[in-house]
């Protein structure tokens, strides 16, 4: 009795965190939560609204924003590397090399626009087309002329959604989720009101479809940019490092040759990983468009879904950051073991919800019930997986707190380009297999990288701080 109550309490100590440490996560997560639940349930609505102009419309907008996706996760890769040096300066008091950081991102991220701006704008519909396979004729050029317009107009938001990066990544690094939270719902509120009146032309617009939902969404962006950045310069006191922002482009060379190395290798990690996602997407289109839109239903629900994982994964970045700016080393340790477990326990509750949903969200579209059925499957595959994914994304979001990019590569795209993309690809197209078994499949071999992941973050190997010389 008494060894087991001995290992009860070893398991509380290590796994379970006392006030301090849930008032400090929660005291970040609920703004986040809160903006991401909002944000992922007015695109969930947008979805529906789409969707209830048929399958080829739903599949060309879903085709726009996998290749939208590749955009965005270069942006987080782009303001991840200064990302992790503002958490540690903010760590330790420094206000100067948190400006420095957010110069870095707003230079990096424009540029970046420009170019997804430009190779959008030149080969739409090669790329879109890349996810066209099946028999019928007309409905693939259907999906592309849908697809393509509502790309040309999404190209018009890239630019304030970076300047909207740029400003959040810092602002939630230095422990201010609320504003961004605040831009974000305003945004998302306008986006959907847009929504109702440009795609079904309510008081007297034209209905203009999917080209409608891509006009919402750009002008919200631009209402999401102004807020914050408006926001932040009226308060100079709050947001110190605002002081002198645009009196000068300067970022220390140190500075910039350290974010570079640790920044440039994130990025690129970002660009990998989401060619695979990219990549696995296209695979699974040999199966048609009825798997196309599946996919779409899946994947708007299942981001709903993931909130909270994603949540806790990006408070572990700030959280461990700003202990290891602080060298506090023994606390980071301490804290990424409770971390494992709440994102752990999180997975849990919400794939058990996920799971009660998915036989009920997919009847709101206007689509086939071979569609509905599908995306059901999909859904509960995602659910039994969803502990395994939040393995992978708490030790991802360890693993770079302390800057160790190249482990973090391998761990992440590495993993996307040398298992999932090649597994997926034989199994598409050298088994006859239906599209559910392959995503069976695919989904579980994340167990290596889930494993993987939890041995480097106990071993340590990311505990350091990487600006007590700068």
């Amino acid at each position: 009795m008494t060894d087991s109550k001995s290992h009860i309490a070893r398991f509380r100590s290590r796994y379970i965190g006392d006030r301090v440490f849930y008032r400090l996560v929660f005291a970040l997560a609920l703004p986040l939560i809160l903006q991401n639940t909002v944000s992922t349930f007015v695109n969930l609505l947008d979805n529906l609204m789409v969707g209830q102009t048929g399958t080829e419309p739903m599949s060309g907008v879903s085709i726009v924003n996998q290749l939208l996706f590749v955009y965005n996760l270069c942006l987080f890769g782009g303001v991840s590397g200064a990302g992790i040096f503002a958490a540690q300066f903010f760590g330790r008091g420094d206000k100067d090399g948190v400006r420095s950081c957010l110069r870095f991102n707003l230079m990096l991220t424009l540029l970046f626009s420009v170019a997804a701006i430009g190779l959008c704008a030149a080969a739409d519909d090669l790329l879109i087309g890349f996810f066209l396979h099946g028999e019928n004729a007309e409905e693939l050029a259907g999906t592309l002329q849908y697809g393509r317009g509502y790309l040309r107009v999404m190209l018009w938001g890239l630019v304030p959604f970076a300047l909207t990066n740029s400003y959040a990544s810092v602002l939630r690094v230095c422990g201010d989720a609320r504003l961004p939270m605040v831009a974000s719902v305003a945004a998302l509120v306008l986006n959907l009101f847009g929504n109702w009146l440009l795609i079904f032309g309510n008081w007297g617009l034209p209905a203009l479809g999917v080209v409608g939902a891509a006009i919402a969404t750009a002008i919200s962006r631009y209402v999401e940019a102004a807020i914050i950045i408006i926001t932040v310069h009226r308060h100079t006191e709050r947001y110190p490092f605002a002081r002198g922002l645009y009196r000068s482009l300067r970022i220390p060379p140190a500075l910039t040759g350290m974010i570079c190395r640790k920044g440039l290798p994130l990025l690129v990690n970002e660009l990998l990983y989401s060619l695979g996602i990219t990549m696995l997407t296209q695979c699974y289109s040999y199966r048609g468009l009825t798997a196309v839109a599946a996919l779409n239903i899946n994947s708007v629900v299942l981001n709903h879904f993931n909130v909270i994982m994603l949540t806790v994964g990006n408070c572990t970045g700030i959280v461990l950051g700003n202990i290891l700016g602080a060298g506090d080393f023994d606390r980071a340790k301490s804290y990424s073991h409770k971390l494992v477990a709440l994102s752990f326990t999180s997975a849990v509750l919400t794939g058990s919800l996920f799971a009660l949903a998915a036989p009920l969200v997919p009847r709101f579209y206007n689509t086939s019930d071979e569609v509905r059925h599908l995306a059901t499957l999909l859904m509960w595959v995602c659910a039994a997986h969803l502990p395994l994914h939040a393995m992978c994304n708490v030790s991802y979001f360890t693993l770079r707190s302390g800057g160790r990019v190249m482990i973090t590569i391998l761990f992440d795209s590495g993993y996307t380009w040398l298992c999932a993309v090649p597994a997926a690809w034989l199994l598409i197209h050298k088994t006859a297999l239906p599209l559910i078994a392959v995503y069976i499949i695919i989904n579980a071999l994340d167990i290596i990288k889930a494993v993987s992941g939890l041995v480097l973050v106990g071993r340590g190997v990311w505990v350091r701080n990487i600006v007590a010389d700068t």
